[in-house]
């Protein structure tokens, strides 16, 4: 292939070797020394402008905002002296762009440049995934024009068939027999059809955004496209930095959630959290934010305590991690909870199909089709529980904010409060300048009665807790013991009217005053056995809290009797003086029943 150069080199002088140059073209600062007649008798455009230059021996044409620049008019001018050269993928587009600028159609040529090259694409390219790929890369800088020449539109349907295509043949692939004999398809994490997910990263956004569209509407699989979003992101946010308030990461952020599938399990949670985290550092749309954690809410169950310690991005002053964000994550959780049964019955999680579940997000609708089960409450309780003890020690978190959380979830959710109480008894003791009703309406987040016993014993000692909340523990322990006395004695309150109960359906009182299950005879004297063990060190601690409050009382009354006992000894013994003055006057003037009676 021959260069033209500035310098006006005459790549055709084997051909016109003899005759010289009567036009000049120039194409963005590079100047071509050609003829006339080749030029005219391919293009039309070329034509109308040497018409209008006919009384000049030699033109001078300048072409402005030719697409693909100097090197696409070197190829159209190859073409016109009818020089040999390979279209291929890296060309094909800019010769189908130049010859709609310079008007090359079979108009004015049989076998013209533009059907040349329309009959390249539709014949080699749209057939081979790759290839459109290649060509919709080189699309990219020459828009709209090769938009609309439908170059654009025909690379991407050709991307989306091949897609679909290769879905097909790779699902056939892992058809398999069982040792039952029956067909079933084998499980894989990344099948062989997908090798097209990485070829996609070359595209720009706007591109890109167009064949996941085109694939979505192929039916190709929710996975597939969840992996080629994921890929994506890596690749064209990875080496950004997304603090400097970059507006391409933006749009690529919103584009990429804008594309994620309904279905749940598409992408994994750890991605769905790391776009929530740079849609909060570069402060995408509310929409872009809202749907992410539409998403997140819809999977909460499956998160990890890093996922969920997303980093403030806003001005001094505020918390560490931005809390507000995650409390709406929670309230997302809870709405789909809100409609299931209050009774919290269990739902097995493994029967229901991801693909069917989804979320209200905007003008599009989600609507989920079940409701998180009794164990996805559970974890996400626990997971809450953590995320409060971890975000406790901020002395910028508000009280709001930190009660707000932990009733973000219902009451039913948490059945053991022994961690709910490690972050509140975190909290009370880094904002040590609470006033007690602000304590108070803290602790009222507890419920005392679900604390094991090892927390409610660190409860009875805990001089950060309010008063009243101390009150409440120690009468609980108290209701425990109780109940542990009448399980290991239940014979003394039966009534004797009544009939004995068999021994194999005797009942018992577990700690928390629930009646449970019949047991057998061994395994009722073992729990009798570890019952009577937990009672003995439970009366060994009420012994000792009983002998640190009968210390109290006697360090009290001694310090009352130093500090008031000679005041109280002199009124004492005024008070014995008078009242012998008044026995001696009384002894003086009385007399005797017996002398009484015998005057009488």
């Amino acid at each position: 292939m021959i260069y033209f150069s500035n310098c006006c080199f005459d790549i055709f002088d084997r051909v016109f070797r003899d005759v010289p140059s009567d036009i000049i073209i120039e194409v963005d600062g590079a100047t071509f020394s050609l003829h006339k007649f080749p030029l005219v008798s391919r293009s039309g455009r070329m034509r109308k402008l040497v018409a209008e230059h006919r009384e000049s021996d030699i033109s001078r044409i300048e072409l402005h905002s030719l697409p693909g620049g100097a090197a696409s008019f070197e190829l159209a001018a190859q073409f016109c002296y009818g020089i040999n050269f390979e279209i291929s993928t890296s060309n094909v587009a800019h010769l189908c762009c130049v010859s709609d600028y310079l008007e090359m159609t079979e108009e004015y040529s049989n076998n013209n440049l533009s059907s040349r090259a329309d009959e390249y694409l539709n014949t080699i390219v749209c057939k081979n995934l790759e290839m459109c790929v290649q060509v919709l890369h080189h699309c990219q800088t020459l828009l709209p024009l090769s938009d609309n020449l439908k170059i654009v539109t025909r690379c991407i349907d050709g991307i989306a068939s091949k897609a679909c295509v290769e879905q097909i043949a790779s699902s056939f692939s892992r058809l398999e027999y069982s040792s039952s004999g029956r067909l079933h398809m084998s499980k894989q994490i990344k099948t062989e059809g997908d090798w097209w997910i990485e070829d996609l990263s070359i595209l720009r956004i706007d591109l890109y955004e167009r064949v996941i569209t085109a694939i979505k509407c192929r039916g190709v699989r929710p996975e597939s496209i969840g992996a080629s979003l994921v890929n994506y992101a890596e690749k064209k946010l990875i080496a950004r930095n997304l603090l400097s308030g970059d507006q391409s990461a933006v749009i690529i952020i919103e584009a990429i959630v804008s594309l994620l599938p309904v279905e749940k399990n598409a992408v994994p949670i750890t991605f769905l959290f790391g776009m929530l985290r740079s849609a909060v550092a570069l402060d995408c749309s509310v929409s872009c934010r809202h749907d992410l954690e539409m998403r997140i809410g819809s999977v909460l169950d499956i998160a990890t305590l890093d996922d969920l310690l997303i980093p403030s991005f806003c001005q001094a002053g505020d918390t560490l991690f931005d809390v507000e964000t995650v409390c709406r994550i929670l309230l997302n959780f809870c709405r789909r909870d809100g409609g299931g049964d209050s009774d919290g019955d269990d739902v097995d999680g493994d029967d229901v199909d991801g693909d069917s579940e989804g979320f209200e997000c905007g003008s599009r609708d989600y609507s989920d089709s079940s409701f998180p089960s009794q164990s996805a409450l559970f974890k996400v309780c626990k997971l809450v529980d953590s995320y409060m003890a971890e975000i406790a020690p901020d002395a910028n978190l508000e009280l709001d904010l930190f009660v707000a959380i932990a009733e973000s979830l219902p009451a039913h959710a948490r059945t053991v409060h022994d961690g709910l109480y490690r972050a509140i008894d975190v909290y009370l003791k880094a904002h040590q300048a609470l006033s007690e009703p602000e304590k108070r309406k803290l602790c009222k987040l507890i419920d005392f009665q679900k604390l094991s016993q090892e927390a409610g014993a660190h409860a009875a000692q805990n001089e950060r807790l309010p008063l009243q909340s101390i009150v409440q523990v120690l009468y609980n322990e108290q209701l425990r013991l109780k109940n542990s006395l009448f399980s290991s004695y239940p014979e003394d309150d039966e009534d004797p009217k009544k009939p004995p109960m068999h021994h194999h359906q005797s009942w018992r009182i577990n700690s928390g005053g629930v009646r449970s299950a019949a047991m057998s005879p061994r395994d009722n004297y073992a729990s009798l056995r570890r019952e009577n063990r937990d009672l003995k060190l439970e009366l060994a601690r009420m012994r000792m809290r009983l002998n640190d409050l009968e210390k109290d009382h006697v360090c009290m009354k001694r310090n009352l009797e130093r500090s008031g006992s000679r005041k109280f000894m002199s009124s004492f013994s005024k008070k014995i003086v008078r009242l012998n003055v008044f026995a001696r006057s009384y002894s003086r003037g009385s007399v005797s029943p017996s002398k009484l009676s015998q005057r009488i």
